[in-house]
């Protein structure tokens, strides 16, 4: 798979979108905005559920320019996106090498325990150990353990990250690594500097797609300076969680 297509539908009204059609490629991150309400998360279920017109939205969704038909959707389906949620936790009674090893033997690949355990181990402070429980671990580590799970076993074509930035992790390290897959990588966001990590946004207003913006190069400035902030935020907050003075 190259790419996804989703059509124009209808908005919550009834009336029709005012685009033809939006590709997504894959490799590429695309951030999706807009107040509550605005119709983010059915836009990510249309393309969910590779909608044909049958949904209330009346969207279509193309793979590689071509409409599924009923079994090809089925196929597609259960494996189509890997949604990484705001909270996760973990209720399975197994240690992290464990998961890892039984994930991808379902999936038929090669585990690459050790690979997941360091990627997650950049992407949050709190260190993940190979014979650590799933069930002990924070909310911030069992974001990053499946954030390397999903980078480097999963093979979901589509990743779903919701609102990132209130993990507590590092999300250039988390989304990088997404992209750095190959994946599609879908990222709903009110956040200034992850929707401008995005090559573009797609915004939402009254269940519509208001508009698709590509990032410009004025706004690759403002995510510079963004990021520079970013980084001096996560400085501060490792010098406070180790007790040094914050000046």
């Amino acid at each position: 798979m190259t790419s996804i297509t989703v059509m124009a539908g209808t908005d919550k009204h009834g009336s029709a979108e005012n685009f033809g059609s939006i590709e997504l490629e894959m490799g590429k991150m695309y951030a999706i905005v807009g107040n509550t309400g605005s119709g983010k998360s059915r836009f990510v279920k249309d393309i969910e559920q590779l909608c044909v017109g049958d949904s209330p939205t009346r969207r279509k969704v193309l793979v590689d320019g071509k409409e599924l038909d009923y079994a090809e959707r089925s196929a597609f389906e259960r494996s189509f996106i890997a949604h990484l949620g705001q909270n996760m936790r973990f209720v399975l009674d197994v240690t992290v090498e464990q998961f890892v090893a039984m994930h991808a033997r379902c999936r038929g690949k090669e585990a690459r325990i050790d690979d997941v355990v360091a990627l997650a181990n950049e992407i949050t402070p709190e260190r993940v150990l190979k014979e650590s429980k799933l069930n002990l671990l924070s909310g911030g580590q069992s974001r990053a353990l499946m954030t390397a799970d999903v980078a480097l076993v999963c093979d979901s074509p589509v990743d779903l990250v919701d609102e990132i930035e209130n993990a507590g992790i590092d999300k250039v390290v988390a989304l990088s690594a997404l992209c750095g897959a190959e994946k599609l990588v879908l990222a709903v966001t009110h956040d200034p500097h992850t929707a401008l990590m995005a090559h573009e946004r797609i915004v939402m207003k009254e269940g519509s797609v208001a508009c698709v913006r590509a990032r410009s190069p004025r706004e690759c400035e403002t995510y510079r300076a963004l990021d520079e902030q970013y980084r001096r935020q996560r400085a501060l907050q490792r010098a406070l969680r180790e007790g040094e003075e914050v000046a």
